[in-house]
């Protein structure tokens, strides 16, 4: 296996023979990956050197400290987070060899074909349909809530192959082409006036069965490695002490003298002990999948996630007073990341809204913690032995 040392020479040797500052940003990415310093813990051959997870913290700090560009993680946190290891865990050679390394580079964006009209928090219940037809799928049917997929040219998608099963058991797993013809994107506008979000509408899409993840009607199976890397890529994601949305209303309660209080005061404090438990939370996260595969855990470190972003982002509101009611720009925009602290309160306010719904609601969230963490009797479900097409609708 390789060590810390190995890992410092071939850093060394990364620089030596591609410069950061004379070396296009996408050669350096590409170059990167193919010395397995993209993912030190994957395959070799795939990005990666069979390495400890552990490790790709010294990697990425030595290359920064060099000045080397990064892959914009923001950008592409649907192919890094949820796409990658599923990719890993269940595509073939041929599939992982062709899709990990333009997704690790950002050269292509992947989005999430998942969420639908009729089925959000109770994804199982999903009706798109997918029907064998020789060697490709045809796929007919409508998702939402797609991030990104105005920019994407790959989503994971699951789709329906099998009404008469109880309806966990007749999903299957595709890679869907975002460029196919059939593929409808439209954009939803937010209470934010932006468009991140879109409704994806499929239409006699064929995919061809070498796209497909995992066996024929298991798809919920391997939809779990995508959902609980997810929540784990949502709420658990590195930031520095005092990092994020509070560190935003801690700059503003320092600049700002003339707007303290001392209710405020203490809201401030709780909420910066709250938000330091949950970093220190995740750290520990980290260090449990260096391990292995993210579990439940993942779910809970989602949940404090979104709870903080909303309270913190209501206090800091409620501080600015009349200013943070400012709103930059109402203009329909199609963004392709999420910038919760480059923009003004008032956004940070609106968007965090989404928080406790995206990324699995802290509803059914609640739910996988009370049942798969704490052991509690799992809710009645009468229909979890019943076919799919005899469900109520």
């Amino acid at each position: 296996m390789t060590g810390p040392e190995e890992l410092r020479r071939r850093v060394a040797d990364l620089l030596a023979a591609h410069p950061p500052a004379e070396t296009g940003r996408t050669d350096f990415l590409r170059a990167r990956f193919d010395a397995g310093l993209a993912w030190v813990h994957y395959p070799e051959g795939l990005g990666g050197l069979g390495a400890p997870r552990t490790l790709q913290a010294a990697v990425d700090a030595a290359l920064a400290e060099a000045g080397a560009p990064d892959n914009d993680p923001r950008r592409i946190g649907i192919g890094l987070g949820m796409a990658a290891p599923t990719l890993l865990a269940y595509a073939s050679d041929a599939l992982r060899k062709r899709f990990l390394r333009p997704l690790w580079t950002g050269e292509e964006v992947w989005c999430q074909l998942f969420s639908e009209p009729g089925a959000g928090s109770d994804l199982a219940a999903l009706a798109t349909r997918a029907v064998r037809d020789g060697d490709t799928w045809v796929v007919d049917g409508q998702k939402v809530w797609t991030s990104s997929a105005h920019a994407a040219r790959w989503a994971i998608l699951l789709a329906r192959t099998d009404p008469d099963t109880p309806k966990h058991r007749g999903i299957t797993y595709f890679v869907c082409d975002m460029a196919d013809p059939g593929v409808d994107v439209r954009p939803l506008r937010q209470i934010t006036g932006e468009a991140e979000f879109n409704e994806v509408f499929l239409t006699g899409v064929r995919i061809p069965d070498a796209h497909r993840l995992g066996a024929v009607g298991d798809g919920w199976r391997v939809a779990q490695t995508t959902l609980m890397n997810e929540r784990v890529s949502i709420g658990g994601h590195r930031v520095p002490r005092e990092g994020g949305m509070i560190g935003r209303l801690a700059a503003t309660w320092r600049e700002r003298p003339e707007l303290r209080t001392h209710d405020l005061h203490q809201r401030l404090l709780a909420l910066w002990v709250e938000a330091e438990a949950a970093r220190l939370a995740g750290e520990r996260l980290r260090q449990m999948l260096a391990a292995g595969q993210p579990g439940p855990e993942g779910s809970a470190a989602k949940l404090a996630f979104a709870r903080l972003n909303q309270e913190i982002s209501g206090l800091e509101v409620e501080l600015l007073g009349e200013e943070g009611l400012l709103y930059d720009d109402w203009t329909l925009r199609r963004p392709e990341l999420v910038d919760f602290t480059g923009r003004q309160a008032g956004y940070r306010y609106l968007r965090a809204k989404g928080n406790s719904i995206e990324g699995g609601t802290s509803e059914v969230l609640l739910n996988i913690v009370a049942e798969r963490v704490l052991g509690l009797p799992a809710e009645p479900r009468s229909d979890k032995d019943t076919p799919w097409k005899d469900l109520a609708r």
